[in-house]
């Protein structure tokens, strides 16, 4: 009777505290690498620190939120991280629909083009920017060369605030668009195929069937991947960093034109030096990525419930 009892309990026990073990890693791992990082930094943003001389950091409390809020610019590395937001996530999500509409159709070799798609996400976006920088070089760049040919002239991509946004958009949008057409495309394929069929008999053609019955399903993918690319823009730094390789690479040009509000953080971090200021860019940043991201989540579970 004893051991029926000790079993039945430790069945209770392994019933009642056994999935709290099972999801104890990734809160250990998630506190170490994510929660800690993030309440350190910003302890570190109320303070006067220098990474050189650490030891000398002392407590300003909120000045560096005032300075940073009164910083001109901070707002043109916030403006920029908005223009080039408005140029890669319309595009992204457009070419995306239209490249997984085409995979979706029955055609050979589908899977060597749906592997295909991806191939530019998984490549070093150090590679992509400085072969993209080349593309776009002023003198000898292939896409001022096709321009001369249609007597456009040569363009300095990099001089001016328009033609670097649109060179920089360019990069983000070939390497991210076959990721958000994948999962477009999973989507698609979960779509009944009788609602076509439905729709075919009622006469509507390929086009409207697209935008009609396509489109609105897939809205909860396209608000993630309006999420997804909007997070992504707001931590853009590789790409406007490796465009203009040099002593000036983290002003983002030499007039800031396409410094973004990550580089604008590399800065302030690594070439001035100013941890304190830097953790106040970065919680300014997260905090915004947050709104961001709870409005998506709210406007999704909104649509899912319609």
């Amino acid at each position: 009777m004893a051991l029926i009892d000790k079993t039945a309990r430790r069945h209770r026990w392994d019933t009642k505290f056994a999935p709290y073990g099972y999801v104890a890693p990734y809160f250990l791992i998630f506190g170490v690498f994510g929660l800690f990082p993030l309440l350190y930094t910003v302890w570190v943003s109320l303070q006067h620190r220098n990474l050189v001389e650490s030891a000398d950091a002392y407590f300003i409390w909120f000045s560096n939120y005032a300075q940073l809020f009164a910083d001109p610019y901070f707002w043109n590395a916030m403006g920029n991280t908005l223009s080039l937001w408005l140029l890669t996530t319309v595009p992204q999500i457009l070419f995306a629909l239209g490249i997984a509409q085409l995979l979706n159709r029955k055609v050979r070799t589908r899977t060597l083009f749906r592997m295909g798609v991806i191939l530019p996400n998984i490549t070093s976006v150090a590679a992509v920017t400085i072969i993209f920088a080349q593309l776009f070089g002023r003198d000898f760049g292939l896409i001022n060369w096709v321009l001369d040919l249609f007597g456009a002239g040569h363009i300095d991509w990099q001089a001016g605030t328009a033609t670097s946004h649109i060179a920089i958009a360019s990069m983000v949008v070939w390497r991210w668009t076959g990721y958000h057409a994948l999962i477009f495309l999973a989507s698609m394929q979960a779509i009944p195929s009788s609602l076509y069929e439905a729709a075919t008999l009622d006469g509507a053609n390929g086009r409207q069937q697209f935008w009609r019955i396509t489109v609105p399903l897939l809205r909860p993918q396209i608000i993630f991947s309006t999420i997804i690319a909007t997070t992504g823009n707001m931590r853009l730094l590789a790409e406007p960093l490796l465009f203009n390789p040099g002593a000036a690479a983290a002003t983002g040009g030499s007039d800031r034109q396409f410094q973004t509000a990550a580089l604008y953080l590399y800065e302030q971090g690594f070439s001035k030096w100013d941890f304190g200021y830097s953790s106040a860019i970065a919680v300014v940043l997260a905090i915004a990525t947050i709104i961001v991201a709870g409005l998506g989540y709210l406007v999704t579970k909104r649509i899912r419930t319609e």
